[in-house]
């Protein structure tokens, strides 16, 4: 049990470590312990406050010490003030929490933000807070007397030395020959006096004679570097110094150099920044003298002496520059801005106008760029918001110049590169010129104006990524109106923006850059001469870009629809380009590509382009009329062909190399296209379509393979793939390749190993623990996978007509590598050979239990498991076993993990109903008491206690809306367009009473307007042929066992809501099996190897029997309205048997054994809900669960066990009476009322389990009717023109 608010606050007060003094009651040990504490404190931050240069500089770095001292919270007077603060306030502050607490939950408070104002507020108002201040005040006054005085008779004693050693400070220097000295000179240091400093500055002014110039600065780096900067003689010592670096003697400037080396790395910032300044203006005022004359046309000679030291002297500027950010945070902002502003003034010279320099003057940022050409310096510069800021405020109020310089290279570069390809010469070539001779040491000009570029290219790219950078654009460049992009050079940068999504929605979602991007692959479509130098790279590179862009979900949708979704009819979006343009890749239509090296890798890459579009419900939806997957198959098929017909190496090397060399491109190639159509698998129409192509089970081999690969390099965390399973799982000719790959004996086979053996090389070392949860952690991604894998299409096929093994021995070493033999391992432990066979036993067994709780929430698989392997049976004798005996016969249950789980189990599979209609017990004992409150059984029925009461119902009153309905429905003269008259009455109704809609009057409603539809030849969607109903006694036993079992399951729930009679088990047997006669004069013979696919439909006929329940049990009436409902194409979406083996189907449809409810109403359930839940949308791509799998199961059981029985009546109502397509509304509905519970159960990892487990608790069809509406007006024409096409031509 968890500590209650004030239990807590008992335990914090009754363990607050050692005592600690009182302000009440201060002694004199107190006031040794605090002035111990303060002198700590003062020691550590001595080196920072001594460095500052005024006493105000000093108080503000300790007011920010918390933010730049990492050591701050282990200093010992920190430690204190909390400590002291916590218990004088701490208590005013918990108590207002609780208020608050309470407050919130009443809504009186919202907001994190709220909160922590309101408590700091009433903390720093209260009695304790004033008293607290008060007496702190006090005492640190007394303390900090002490410390004075003592400081003062300190002084006097140092005096008193002093003094005694005045001669010798005289007469020379005290000097440290320690042998690890950190001088860049290797000699000893030197201590002086200012007096001494004083004298050295004046030695070194330019005018003393050279000599005594040379003795001064021998001595001066003899100091050390922080008595230097700190002196009162640093500002006339700094300006000759920075003079002097221009010195002709190169000896002395080279001193000078190592003095300030020396000093960069053993001072702090703060002092190293005024060295850093001055060589700065130093190299400003170089640049800006008449003696500076380097041009680029000349190019540069780095081994010419003066170029070389100009080279020193920026190198020790950049790595300065590179090292800075990592301590000035730890300072005052002035000194970094010192540093930022006299780097950019360096950087952005503006001559005098009398001066001679030309634009074609090398200029500082050359230099720069020669020594760090990607700009790490500003990299780094911008990286942290603290410095990021002020260099661009800099840059926006007094350096802009700098940005303009960047632009207006990366322009007129890309201008010499135009005119380069226009003298057919290659551009690629200035960057590797200078590379390919190591002993070359000059830069011609192409050279250094292709490291500018990179420089500048780099600097423009760090700038565009924030916020704050892109507002200093645009720029205005002298006698430019035009923007150009050099992209063949841009890619690095390119690729950064699409990184950072923020930045990429402002530079390149815009329709221009994508033009730009697609000019040469529209030229090529055109068949129009394109003018790039190396057309093949270019392709990648753009090709690469769109794959990026096509990645985020703006992206995605700028390539779709394009800018603000422009009308897509009048202009070809970006996405019509590229599909047109990688079928011509594959069909080999590009003469220009013909014969090209590279041509396979641009094919690859336009086809990832595509499917990054395709992978998505939207995207594939526009790509469809391109028949993109059957090019992709094709080139496929005519791959694996060709790969097969390669001759068998001989013994000649040459023709051995070229062959196995072929036949690798060839194998590299046939993977690249089956990866491309693996992806189709992301999306319910996508493995559609893919079953057309006949490439499924290479698809699913190759998966498996790649999956194999990364599982044992550990890379394996791809929601994509897992998301492809679970898609795939749900359509039984994929299921069944998912079997014949391996996948799913690999699945087990490391289940097994995880629940039962674990990995032999920890075994010894690491005992295994005892599980705390249910399922432990370490099993729980397999069984997350499993209940993905195993949904009632895939069971169908894995387990249809396979008995149980049931082995009278089990080797502890036997494996299980089917379905079958985790049921019968884990699952049907009905024998002493199964529980001897585990190691774990009771935790294996939960496992399958709970596995088995999750697969039976899907009634198909419930009535498949029940009438083959008769599971109730089997945990009904485990129960009684499970009970003690005693001497009256009946025994007690024993409570344990395995009892209230099987309790649990035969609760779920032996009471249908929803949230409010049966009682599932819990999985855990009674708060209060500790005891398991439920009642256990061995034997059938259920107890009463876990049927839940059916509410009466409230007296009937006439609705006027009701009446008018139900008399223009009776009407035999319909005045025009009555069925919009009827579905506006029918929602009118539905929104003020709804529960008015059931009963009787649900029945008359279907009958009459269903009746008038399928007279109606526009309405009727099938062609129907007349039929008579078979005798009227049909026996139970004609029907199939799962059929059987369907019926009494049905018959039990209609009694229990009082709809049905003693005798409707022979009504409803007579109404499936003339459905099932009915349906076959419209079905088709097909051969195939699917088990779904043979006579009779996989599975129970769940709408039938709910309106079997609808009509009250009346055979003729549910027959009759079956067969006219059968014509109208909502039967196709409600009643799934409707269509199974249908010859209204084309047969390829027919062959894959996938249901339209799957391939069109779950496809666009998943668009809908990526538009309008993205949250929810994501959540279950985070999950690598499919929205389309459970919705399938919700609609093909008609929600029966997630809905209440009126809920399930006004689902069929509103599609029946509003149209096929608010089966799709409804489904997103659910979806929007489960939110909240999606997002909780995303993050605790167990989202599968909890759709499929829990029921739809507060979810009302009535009260979401208005928002299907909405949905309605914006995607009704795009759902029944798609709901429309699944008719076969010829039907």
């Amino acid at each position: 049990m968890f500590p209650g608010p004030g239990e807590t606050r008992r335990r914090r007060r009754g363990c607050q470590g050692p005592r600690l003094p009182k302000m009440a009651h201060f002694t004199s040990e107190d006031e040794a312990l605090l002035q111990s504490m303060v002198r700590q404190l003062l020691q550590s931050v001595k080196e920072k406050i001594t460095g500052a240069p005024s006493v105000e500089c000093a108080e503000e770095i300790l007011l920010h010490l918390e933010e730049t001292d990492e050591n701050f919270h282990n200093y010992e007077f920190v430690k204190y003030l909390r400590q002291y603060i916590k218990n004088t306030v701490g208590p005013v502050i918990e108590e207002e929490a609780e208020k608050c607490t309470s407050a919130q939950n009443q809504g009186e408070i919202s907001g994190y933000d709220t909160l922590v104002q309101h408590l700091t507020k009433k903390a720093r108002e209260s009695k304790e807070y004033r008293e607290m201040m008060n007496a702190l005040k006090n005492v640190m006054m007394v303390v900090v007397e002490s410390l004075i005085n003592k400081f003062e008779e300190d002084r006097m004693h140092d005096k008193e030395l002093a003094s005694k050693a005045k001669k010798e400070l005289q007469s020379g220097y005290y000097t440290d020959n320690c042998s690890d000295s950190d001088s860049s000179f290797n000699q000893s240091y030197a201590f002086m006096s200012q007096e001494q400093l004083q004298l050295l500055a004046d030695r070194l002014d330019p005018s003393q004679p050279k000599e005594v110039r040379q003795e001064a600065l021998q001595t001066l780096c003899l100091a050390p570097a922080s008595d230097i900067l700190s002196s009162e003689s640093w500002p006339s010592l700094r300006k000759h110094l920075t003079i002097s670096l221009a010195d002709p003697d190169a000896t002395f400037s080279e001193k000078i150099l190592r003095f300030y080396a020396k000093t960069f790395s053993s001072s702090p910032f703060n002092m190293t920044k005024e060295v850093y300044t001055s060589l700065a203006r130093h190299l400003e005022l170089y640049f800006l003298s008449g003696e500076y004359s380097l041009h680029i046309s000349a190019g540069l000679d780095v081994s010419n002496s003066d170029v070389n030291r100009l080279l020193k002297k920026v190198r020790l500027l950049n790595e300065y520059q590179k090292e800075a950010p990592s301590s000035w945070i730890r300072h005052p902002e002035k000194y970094m801005e010192e540093v930022v502003e006299s780097t950019l003034s360096l950087l952005t010279l503006k001559h005098k106008p009398n001066h001679p320099a030309s634009p074609d003057y090398l200029s500082p940022v050359h230099f720069l760029a020669l020594l760090d050409i990607k700009a790490v310096w500003f990299k780094r510069w911008t990286h942290a918001y603290y410095s990021r800021r002020v260099v661009f405020r800099l840059l926006e109020r007094k350096y802009k110049s700098l940005i303009n310089a960047a632009v207006q290279q990366c322009l007129d570069y890309f201008e010499f590169c135009k005119a380069a390809v226009n003298k057919n010469s290659k551009v690629s070539d200035f960057s590797q010129q200078h590379c390919s001779d190591m002993q070359n040491f000059s830069y011609s000009e192409p050279e250094l104006q292709y490291i500018y570029f990179v420089h500048s290219l780099c600097l423009l790219g760090r700038l565009l990524i924030y916020k704050q950078g892109q507002s200093l654009f645009p720029v205005q460049l002298k006698n430019k109106k035009d923007n150009y992009s050099p992209e063949s050079l841009v890619m690095e940068i390119l690729q950064v923006f699409c990184d950072q999504t923020g930045c990429a929605a402002e530079c390149l979602y815009t329709d221009a850059v994508i033009d730009a991007l697609l000019h040469p692959v529209q030229s090529l479509l055109s068949g129009t001469e394109v003018y790039v130098n190396c057309l093949e790279t270019t392709l990648l590179d753009v090709a690469d870009i769109l794959a990026r862009i096509a990645a985020s979900e703006d992206g995605l949708s700028l390539l779709l629809y394009g800018e603000n979704e422009k009308n897509a009819k009048d202009i070809p979006t970006a996405a019509h380009v590229l599909v047109q343009f990688t079928k011509k890749l594959l069909h080999d239509n590009i003469s220009v590509l013909s014969g090209s090296e590279l041509m396979p890798v641009i094919k690859g890459a336009f086809i990832f382009v595509c499917r990054q579009m395709y992978r998505t419900c939207e995207g594939l939806q526009m790509l469809i009329p391109y028949g993109l997957h059957e090019s992709i198959a094709e080139a496929w098929k005519k791959t694996n062909l060709l790969s097969e017909r390669v001759p068998t190496p001989v013994t000649d090397a040459d023709s051995t190399s070229s062959i196995s060399q072929d036949l690798k491109t060839s194998l590299l190639w046939e993977e690249t296209l089956l990866d491309a159509l693996l992806n189709f698998c992301t999306t319910p129409k996508g493995l559609f379509l893919l079953h057309g192509t006949g490439a499924m089970p290479d698809c699913v081999n190759f998966m498996f393979n790649s999956l194999s690969k990364k599982i044992q390099t550990n890379e394996y965390e791809d929601f994509g793939n897992r998301i492809i399973v679970t898609q795939m799982a749900t359509t039984p000719m994929a299921a069944v390749a998912l079997r014949n790959s391996g996948f799913i004996k690999a699945l087990l086979t490391e289940l097994w190993a995880l629940l039962e053996c674990g990995k032999d090389d920890l075994r010894i070392t690491q005992p295994r623990p005892t599980p705390i949860d249910p399922i432990d952690q370490s099993c729980q991604k397999s069984f997350l996978f499993l209940v993905n894998v195993l949904t009632y299409p895939a069971v169908f096929e894995l387990l249809s007509k396979q008995d149980i093994p049931n082995k009278s021995i089990y080797s502890l070493r036997e494996v299980p590598t089917d379905i079958i033999d985790i049921i019968d391992r884990l699952i049907i432990l009905n024998s002493e050979a199964k529980i001897h066979s585990l190691f774990n036993y009771e935790q294996s067994h939960i496992f399958g239990l709970r596995l088995l709780n999750v697969l039976c929430c899907e009634l198909n698989t419930l009535l498949l498991l029940e009438t083959q392997y008769k599971v109730s049976q089997v945990l009904l004798t485990a129960q009684e076993e499970n009970a003690t005996e005693t001497s009256e016969g009946s025994g007690v249950f024993i409570i344990d993990g395995l009892s209230v789980e099987r309790n649990h189990v035969l609760v779920r599979i032996n009471l249908i109903g929803g949230p409010q209609e049966r009682i599932l017990p819990l999985r855990e004992l009674d708060k209060d008491s500790g005891l398991y409150p439920w009642p256990m059984f061995s034997s059938l029925p259920v107890p009463k206690c876990y049927v839940a009461e059916i509410p009466r119902k409230t007296e009937f009153r006439q609705d006027k809306d009701l009446d008018k309905l139900l008399k223009l429905l009776k009407s035999p003269d319909k005045p025009t367009r009555w069925e919009e008259i009827c579905r506006k009455l029918f929602c009118k109704v539905m929104k003020t009473r709804p529960d008015s809609i059931s009963g009787p009057i649900l029945a008359e409603l279907f009958e009459k307007f269903v009746s008038h539809l399928s007279e109606s030849r526009t309405d009727c969607y099938f062609s129907t042929e007349s039929y008579k109903a078979m005798d009227a006694d049909v026996k139970k036993e004609s029907l199939s066992s799962v059929q059987q079992l369907g019926v009494e399951m049905t018959v039990r729930y209609g009694k229990y809501l009082n709809l049905l009679k003693e005798d409707a088990e022979k009504g409803l047997c007579f109404v499936l099996m003339n459905c099932e006669e009915f349906l076959k004069q419209q079905q088709r013979t097909v051969v195939s190897s699917l088990c779904c696919l043979q006579e009779h439909y996989a599975g129970y006929d769940w709408f039938a029997s709910s309106i079997f329940l609808i009509m009250s049990g009346d055979r003729e009436k549910t027959l009759t309205f079956l067969q006219q409902f059968s014509c109208l194409l909502v039967s196709a979406f409600l009643w799934l048997p409707r269509l199974h083996l249908s010859m209204h189907l084309p047969v390829a449809t027919v062959e894959y054994g996938i249901h339209p409810v799957y391939f069109c109403s779950a496809h666009h359930i998943e668009i809908l809900l990526k538009a309008e839940l993205p949250l929810v949308c994501s959540a279950f791509h985070m999950s690598g669960f499919t929205p389309s799998q459970i919705c399938l199961q919700w609609i093909t059981q008609c929600f029966w066990n997630y809905m209440d029985w009126s809920e399930i009546c006004h689902y069929i109502a509103i599609c029946i009476f509003l149209g096929p397509d608010y089966q799709i509304y409804m489904c997103v509905s659910v979806f929007r009322h489960l939110q909240q519970d999606i997002l909780k159960h995303t993050e605790a990892r167990d989202l599968q389990v909890f759709l499929k487990e829990e029921a739809l608790h507060g979810f009302r069809v009535s009260d979401y009717l208005d928002y299907m509406e909405s949905l309605e007006e914006i995607y009704r024409p795009m759902l029944l023109k798609d709901m429309r096409t699944i008719r076969a031509e010829n039907a």
